[in-house]
């Protein structure tokens, strides 16, 4: 088969059956997806899709990135232009009708038509749900199983369109929705409300009453959070889904029939949640992907579609920017589609208060999200592989119109029941032609748009349940004896614990109770633990209280020595002041050169101990010298300030500054951001101290310096530090039980994701700092985790990041850490996709996948005008640095050179002039004079080396 005909038969089964929604919302193959899944040269890719373009066979759509699809897609032959997806097309899937459609208006069209991820994601659940459809003789029961907010809600309901659409069920009928949690804490009325009941069933039913499988007789019934029903309602469903009678409440003679089709959802997991008598008679399970899990082009086909339907709303065009799309999306945490949902409005709705001048249009920026959405960025930007994916399908400014066709359910439990929008306009018109300045409206409003967004997906039950996990491994009686204990031992204690205290005493009651049950309970003295034990009398006397809850409770022996183990626990969650960080003060020229580097580090790394000191040019060095003074003596905590500096008279001033200050000082100059990166990595471990930190940042030349690494020869393996095995400790105060338990988590999530050998050892607090010692002399201790972290300074993860449904990502970035001085961080990876993966780490407001083709060529050309081959070291860099120039224009913050102008006698100075005008050429962006001076200190600091 020829490329071309390859090509076209590729593209033809890939987006012939698109929906109209998918098409208008990002459908279609870009070249890139071709060229990688044909395994075809890039180019050539290109020029094979034009030909076909121009026979007519494939579309190409506008927009960025540009896309491609099958011609038959589209109500109108020949196609002689391009189809603009975003505007004023109308594109309709080939198998239907627009004539019938229009003709035929009372036939709606089913929701499965408007399903973003029909063809991905969602394919074979899709298939599932229409097999159960039409199973004969009268279809099968159902039930839906995801996260909240996964869209169990909207799959139901296209479900049910569909039925109609196929006359399986009568159009003029409506789904019978019931919500089980709604009466969750009253049982009673809550099976009277799905079975009916007789008069007098229960106090207060005064008469009869018909429930819901009575009126959904010839329907479709779903329920929602079915789990919520009790084990009574479920075994009355289950006996009318096996013969189609059910009793009403209090009846004990008069069956009554039903012909009802059932579908269930659940966020549980079915097998622990649901009577397996009642699961078994649903055989069809539909398991819906969390957002997160849904792949990156259906996950911006989602937040187009959710923007669509505000623009509706709203009736304006909505404009936004690239990073706003990247934020909103790394936004979604907790609540999949639903807090996307929530979110998109909330920031249409800061956006619309800003815009209601502009009768047209609502442009929203990153200045109108909430930090915590601004924060979405900083997420998505931590997950580089899921960065680079995402930004493959966006476009610099997204574009949504009024008139985009989008499907909004008629009944959404989490649709909002009123107009924000409405509610938004008339409070601002009311508060203005009342005086009030425009700050303050918004300052009200904004308010006001929190409380209402807040209290309704609040009641809609969108919140996080931090205890979630937990209750998969613990039983709910031994997490309600923990809190009662908690609260009594700070009671009497009269201090606070750590917030790991659920995690930790829970797993170790509960270790403790079933090892009592089997007879397998720890008894046998030790002198060393109960000579410990005197120094913390006041925690001994709750260790004493917490014996005497257990023994009540479950009637169980607690032995002296378990009270010992409490003790120490007690003594090991108990919240502490730490030990201070080494500070660090960043100062460097430029209005907020300093500022805009301290910024990224403290989103990327959450750390406190970093302060910024920005130095105008027109500023005195002695006020410089004030300023900096002053942050030396705020950001000490006992351990010293590492100085990092540009250059200049900055450079000199730690000498005099531990004079004054009598603080110890180290200065390192030529600061970048990925410098003030790893200082604040390695002032994050405890026990660095200054001197051993500026030690390792005086040789750190970035992390390109990686690909410089030399193999260690087997001579030099032999004694040396990477000979040694690897190895996790896990800690708890036994060192049996609860650590075996933790010990399991670690393997299990260590083993998901490495396939080396990483030994994990148990051990207790008791001597555990002389324990974690005697491990180190033949291990190489990557991390420890449990309940109190030693003094070593590796990583540590908690139990709540142990136990959580994050806890494979969370090992991955502590490996990783705990790695990244180790020569196995090297990586056989192309020179190129390095620099987009730095750029991707180190640079907020830059598309790495966008700019790496436009710096590669940069380097080229210089290359070629000075007749040289850079090194890799040298050309990430170069890379590196032009990056950061970049984003400093696009900030209007460039750096100011001491010198007036770059030394034009140097011999990169044309080459590099050249190389600017690519720039130009391709991003509009120009690069001042004053940069220019540092771009050719890259070369000489090069030659020097």
């Amino acid at each position: 088969m020829k490329r071309k005909d390859l090509i076209y038969q590729y593209v033809k089964k890939n987006t012939e059956n698109l929906s109209q929604e998918e098409i208008n919302f990002g459908g279609g193959l870009t070249t890139i997806e071709i060229s990688e899944d044909l395994d075809i040269i890039r180019n050539n890719v290109s020029k094979e899709l034009n030909i076909l373009v121009r026979e007519e066979k494939i579309v190409k759509l506008e927009g960025r990135p540009v896309r491609y699809l099958d011609a038959s897609c589209l109500k109108w032959k020949p196609l002689s232009k391009k189809v603009n997806s975003y505007k004023e097309n109308t594109l309709l899937n080939k198998k239907e009708s627009p004539t019938r459609e229009t003709s035929e208006k009372k036939l709606k069209r089913d929701l499965f038509d408007y399903m973003i991820g029909s063809n991905g994601s969602l394919r074979s659940q899709m298939e599932q749900a229409k097999a159960a459809i039409f199973y004969p003789p009268k279809g099968l029961n159902s039930l839906i199983i995801g996260p909240t907010g996964s869209g169990k809600t909207f799959f139901a309901n296209a479900m049910y369109q569909y039925s109609q659409a196929k006359d399986v069920i009568d159009q003029e009928k409506t789904m019978i929705i019931f919500n089980c949690a709604d009466y969750s804490q009253n049982p009673q009325l809550l099976m009277s409300h799905l079975f009916g009941h007789a008069k007098g069933a229960y106090t207060g039913a005064t008469e009869a009453k018909d429930g819901l499988l009575i009126k959904a007789h010839d329907n479709m019934l779903f329920l929602d959070e079915i789990h919520r029903l009790p084990p009574e309602g479920q075994e009355m469903l289950f006996y009318f889904m096996d013969t189609g009678t059910f009793q009403r409440m209090g009846e004990t003679e008069e069956r009554v029939s039903a012909n009802v089709r059932i579908i269930c959802a659940t966020t549980e997991d079915p097998d622990s949640a649901l009577l397996k008598t009642f699961v078994r008679r649903i055989p069809v399970s539909i398991q819906l992907p969390a957002f997160n899990d849904r792949p990156a082009k259906e996950r911006v086909q989602l937040l187009r579609m959710l923007l669509s339907i505000e623009a509706k709303r709203i009736n304006k065009r909505i404009v936004v920017d690239e990073n706003v799309v990247k934020a909103l999306l790394g936004s979604v945490t907790y609540g999949n589609i639903g807090q996307l949902k929530s979110n998109i409005q909330l920031a249409c709705a800061k956006g619309f208060l800003n815009s209601m001048d502009n009768q047209d249009e609502v442009c929203i920026t990153m200045e109108e999200l909430t930090p915590e959405l601004q924060d979405g960025l900083i997420n998505l930007a931590k997950q580089r592989n899921e960065l680079n994916e995402v930004s493959q399908y966006l476009e610099p400014r997204l574009t949504l119109y009024p008139d985009d066709s989008v499907y909004i359910l008629e009944e959404d439990t989490y649709e909002l029941p009123f107009n924000l929008y409405e509610i938004i306009g008339d409070k601002a018109a009311l508060l203005k032609s009342e005086g009030v300045d425009a700050e303050s409206i918004e300052n009200f409003i904004t308010t006001d748009i929190n409380l209402h967004l807040k209290s309704f997906y609040k009641t809609n039950k969108l919140d996080f349940d931090n205890e979630q996990n937990l209750k998969d491994i613990v039983d709910q009686e031994v997490i309600t004896l923990t809190k009662e204990i908690w609260k009594m031992a700070e009671e009497h204690l009269e201090y606070r614990f750590k917030q790991n205290f659920l995690y930790a005493m829970s797993l170790h009651l509960s270790s403790f109770i079933k090892r009592s049950r089997e007879g397998v309970v720890l008894t046998k003295t030790n002198k060393e633990l109960e000579n410990l034990i005197l120094n913390y009398q006041a925690e001994y006397e709750v260790a004493l209280m917490i014996k005497e809850h257990i023994q009540a409770k479950y009637q169980i022996a607690v032995p002296e020595v378990e009270c010992w183990y409490l003790t120490m626990l007690l003594v090991s969650l108990k919240e502490q002041n730490l030990i201070g960080h080494v500070g660090i003060i960043v100062a460097a020229h430029g209005k907020s050169t300093a500022t805009s580097m301290v910024q990224v580090v403290t989103k990327l790394l959450d750390v406190k101990n970093v302060v910024a000191v920005d130095m105008p040019l027109e500023m005195n060095p002695n006020r410089a010298y004030s300023l900096i003074s002053d942050a030396v003596k705020k950001v000490n905590e006992g351990k010293g300030v590492l100085l990092l500096v540009d250059m200049g008279s900055l450079t000199t001033f730690g000498p005099k500054l531990m004079r004054e200050t009598e603080i110890p000082v180290k200065t390192i100059d030529m600061v970048t951001t990925p410098v003030v990166l790893e200082a604040a990595r390695k002032t994050s471990l405890m026990d660095n101290q200054l001197e051993e930190i500026y030690d390792s940042l005086k040789s750190f030349r970035g992390y390109s310096n990686f690909l410089n690494y030399q193999p260690v020869s087997p001579a030099d393996e032999i004694n040396g530090e990477m000979q040694r095995r690897k190895a996790i400790v896990t800690i708890c105060s036994t060192g049996e039980g609860t650590a075996i338990k933790i010990k399991e988590r670690v393997q299990d999530l260590l083993s998901s994701f490495i396939d080396e050998d990483v030994e994990v050892f148990s051990i207790s607090l008791v001597n555990m700092e002389k324990r974690v010692a005697e491990i180190a002399e033949d291990y190489h201790i990557l991390a420890t985790a449990g309940v109190s972290k030693p003094t070593l300074a590796v990583p540590h993860l908690t139990l709540e990041e142990l136990f959580q449904s994050t806890g494979t990502e969370r090992i991955k970035q502590v490996m990783l850490e705990s790695q990244s001085d180790e020569s196995n961080f090297v990586r056989s990876i192309d020179t190129k996709e390095l620099c987009e993966e730095y750029l991707g780490t180190y640079f907020t407001f830059l598309n790495p996948h966008k700019l790496i083709d436009v710096l590669w060529e940069y380097c080229t050309i210089i290359e070629t005008q000075v007749n040289e081959t850079f090194s890799n070291s040298l050309r990430i860099g170069l890379i590196m640095h032009v990056a950061g120039v970049l984003e400093r224009v696009l900030l209007n913050d460039v750096l100011s050179a001491e010198e007036d102008t770059a030394e034009k006698d140097s011999v990169y100075y044309e080459a590099v002039i050249k190389a600017n005008q690519s720039i130009k050429t391709k991003l509009n962006l120009t690069i001042p004079e004053s940069e220019i001076f540092y771009i050719l200190n890259i070369f000489d600091t090069q030659a020097q080396e």
